[in-house]
């Protein structure tokens, strides 16, 4: 059996692409089309057989889609946490889980959100590699190329939908680098790993001078990948520079052969751009990955939001969105202080879905907007039971709302000036 790439390629509609096509509203064989092209992506482990009831397609004119991070780190490493943590992600509108842990038992964690999870799950096998050899060494360089293609093709085996890898970051880049004098430098972990390690060897990117090998094993376990952005900006001083622009063009040189190879790919950009550079961004990679679904981390807009950040990625991702970016990753309040706790991904995938809804009101149209319709007549009518049930957060709505009495019916700001009583006859 192929990819589903290659299935779509000669014209066959897998079960995966009709489901995705049923969820997204859309012909089954339109959406065929752009995954044969590679203008959309379903990250499927189709090798394991998992059934997923969450189905995602990511790509062109396709409704905007939310990833949320989960994982432990080297002080906090709770594994029954992350997976409710993964599992408010999901119920507050979250279509995939990635999990980055770097603390206890890596295995362990992702196979037990691959295992209680239905959504998609992506990971970042890098972290693996360099933690183990961390562990087994004393340092992170000492990790073989053989450690690290040996981790993803575990990743691979045990599930995982989609993959983070850090392929695009070459030596010409890092000597880039080197040279314009950024403030933040590297601020992708995966990125900080693999230059770490070209550094002390003064050899190539090992994903890269292995992608050709990474390719067959992502064929043959059907595993999207997501190119990651390893030199991207950590600062909005250092956004557009030299080094980011030369890790996308090696970048789109990858999604070229991965269509090649029947391989799904997608594009992970910047963190933190000034917003009047964010639709020029997302139009470069669209035009030098010919239309490669764009994974955007925010984009943050100012680097003063902490503990605000949700809603300067919510405020960049809008804008992403709206230039064609097809997949958000959240953002919590917790961005730059510290791991996330539970009410931290609530309030930054509930951030993200308002910004990706935003976005679709205007890609998708009336699918979109039905809600909101639905919303503003229940306001006309004073329908609170059915305004809570179509927020985005309804406990914290019918809270709100019923923190003091209103005497009129209406809500305590006008009481008995309410526009819906006095106009009453007109919304009846």
């Amino acid at each position: 059996m192929g990819t589903i790439v290659s299935e779509a390629k000669r014209g066959v509609i897998p079960d995966i692409v009709v489901e995705a096509a049923r969820l997204e509203g859309i012909d089954p064989d339109r959406l065929r089309g752009m995954v044969a092209r590679g203008v959309a992506v379903i990250p499927y482990n189709s090798s394991r057989g998992r059934k997923l009831s969450r189905v995602v397609a990511i790509g062109e004119r396709l409704t905007v889609k939310v990833n949320v991070n989960v994982g432990t780190s080297t002080d906090i490493s709770d594994p029954d946490l992350e997976l409710e943590k993964a599992r408010i992600g999901l119920r507050y509108g979250a279509d995939t889980i990635m999990d980055l842990s770097t603390g206890g038992d890596l295995d362990y964690v992702r196979r037990l959100l691959i295992k209680e999870l239905d959504a998609p799950i992506g990971t970042v096998p890098i972290y693996q590699a360099a933690i183990e050899s961390m562990r087994r060494h004393g340092s992170i360089i000492d990790m073989s190329e053989d450690d690290i293609l040996n981790t993803i093709e575990k990743h691979f085996r045990d599930g995982v939908d989609f993959v983070t890898l850090h392929c695009g970051i070459t030596y010409n880049a890092l000597e880039s680098l080197k040279k314009i004098g950024r403030i933040a430098g590297i601020v992708s972990r995966g990125g900080a790993f693999v230059a770490s390690w070209m550094l002390h060897h003064g050899r190539e990117n090992p994903l890269y001078e292995n992608y050709d090998y990474i390719l067959e094993l992502a064929r043959e376990y059907d595993v999207c990948i997501s190119l990651g952005d390893g030199l991207r900006p950590g600062c909005i001083s250092d956004a557009n520079d030299l080094a980011q622009n030369m890790e996308l063009l090696t970048v789109a040189e990858l999604v070229e052969r991965s269509r090649r190879m029947d391989v799904q790919c997608m594009v992970e950009g910047p963190g933190h751009m000034p917003i009047h550079q964010i639709a020029a961004n997302v139009a470069l990679e669209k035009a030098v990955c010919r239309g490669a679904p764009y994974y955007l981390l925010g984009p943050i807009v100012t680097d003063i939001a902490t503990p605000y950040d949700h809603i300067a990625a919510a405020i960049g991702s809008a804008i992403a969105g709206l230039a064609g970016a097809d997949f958000l990753c959240v953002v919590t309040p917790s961005e730059h202080l510290g791991l996330p706790l539970p009410e931290d991904i609530k309030q930054g995938v509930i951030a993200s879905k308002i910004a990706a809804h935003a976005v679709d009101i205007y890609r998708v149209g009336e699918k979109a907007m039905s809600i909101d319709k639905a919303m503003g007549e229940a306001r006309a009518r004073l329908d609170w039971i059915t305004q809570f049930k179509l927020s985005v957060d309804p406990d914290r709505a019918s809270e709100i709302h019923g923190r003091v009495k209103a005497r009129s019916g209406a809500c305590t700001m006008c009481g008995d000036y309410c526009v819906y009583r006095i106009l009453k006859r007109f919304y009846a």
